[in-house]
């Protein structure tokens, strides 16, 4: 599957989407980002099943100050909607075919309630 690229405008409809998107977040000027895209491209051919998108931070500022990106290339990966990893610098393909298998074998259901038990646990902390 071909990247695609994300902006302010659609991000959030491409990440909330059901399944696993993987963000590049880059820029013209990073070397490091020009030395990984190809390792991107390459993985984005041996995971159709996945979403790669690629996010220019220049461009999209708005978004990249939200994702807290601090350094470039940045890895996001998101399943349902739900940020699961994040890697500043530039990974080795193996690493990010081992990183999306470890994604597909999560159960979702398993993480929400983590994630809600959290919440709730941060609530309580907050009223006291």
């Amino acid at each position: 599957m071909p990247t695609i690229d994300v902006t302010n405008e659609n991000f959030a409809s491409t990440v909330e989407q059901e399944g696993i998107v993987l963000v590049d977040a880059w820029a013209e000027w990073c070397g490091p980002c020009k030395q990984f895209a190809p390792i991107y491209e390459q993985a984005s051919e041996r995971h159709q099943d996945v979403v790669f998108a690629k996010l220019d931070t220049d461009s999209n500022q708005e978004v990249s100050a939200a994702l807290g990106i601090q350094s470039i290339p940045t890895l996001f990966l998101f399943r349902d909607g739900i940020l699961l990893f994040q890697n500043p610098g530039v990974i080795p393909g193996e690493a990010i075919d081992d990183v999306l298998k470890q994604a597909q074998e999560l159960d979702m259901e398993d993480v929400r309630r983590q994630i809600a038990e959290a919440q709730a646990q941060q609530g309580e902390e907050n009223q006291q």
